[in-house]
């Protein structure tokens, strides 16, 4: 029996940051062995084609398994479908909230809980800034459960010339912790 490929789902929210959902489909479209699950919110659908000018299917083009958010009932969304991890880039402030209390209402949030109560790798590209109280907290939980906050902060050490090297070098951190190979994040050799 041959060995199912790596299994990674990506969640795009309506949250400013529709590019780092966009990137992370496009980098692992590039590996061999990974399928990936694409679940777009209504909301994105708008922030996609505001951001970046790319429609809906093109960005579900992406992908190997195209869910509706509505699809509560989706093999994503039970425990028994093996999935090795979940990453929602970028993650809405509605979203976290929904994850951090367990407001499986949409397919989103029901596959973050499942990949929570499973305890498989779930990051959270959370975009609101200020955090206000809610939001820390809403953090602090999601923490607690195992899942991993990663506001998509610049790096500057790597001396980026252009927002593309900003956002490839987020994307390529993220493929770090879900275990991925990449190539586009230099790794840091001391002074």
């Amino acid at each position: 029996m041959s060995e199912r490929p790596r299994r990674l789902v990506v969640a795009i929210t309506g949250a400013t940051g529709a590019v780092y959902g966009v990137r992370l489909l496009q980098a692992l479209r590039q590996q061999a062995g990974v399928e990936t699950h694409v679940v777009i919110s209504e909301a994105a659908n708008l922030t996609l084609h505001q951001e970046t000018g790319l429609q809906r299917r093109e960005v579900e083009a992406l992908a190997d398994v195209v869910h509706s958010p509505r699809a509560v009932g989706a093999s994503i969304a039970s425990g028994s479908f093996p999935v090795d991890g979940m990453v929602i880039a970028p993650c809405s402030m509605k979203t976290l909230a929904a994850v951090a209390h367990g407001l499986a209402d949409n397919l989103i949030a029901r596959a973050a809980d499942v990949t929570l109560k499973e305890r498989r790798r779930l990051l959270l590209l959370v975009r609101e800034t200020p955090f206000n109280l809610a939001h820390l907290r809403n953090m602090t939980a999601v923490t607690e459960m195992g899942g991993i906050i990663f506001p998509p902060l610049p790096a500057f050490y790597h001396q980026p010339k252009t927002v593309d090297e900003l956002i490839d070098h987020s994307v390529a951190r993220v493929l770090e912790l879900m275990g991925a190979p990449q190539a586009h994040a230099p790794i840091w050799q001391g002074m």
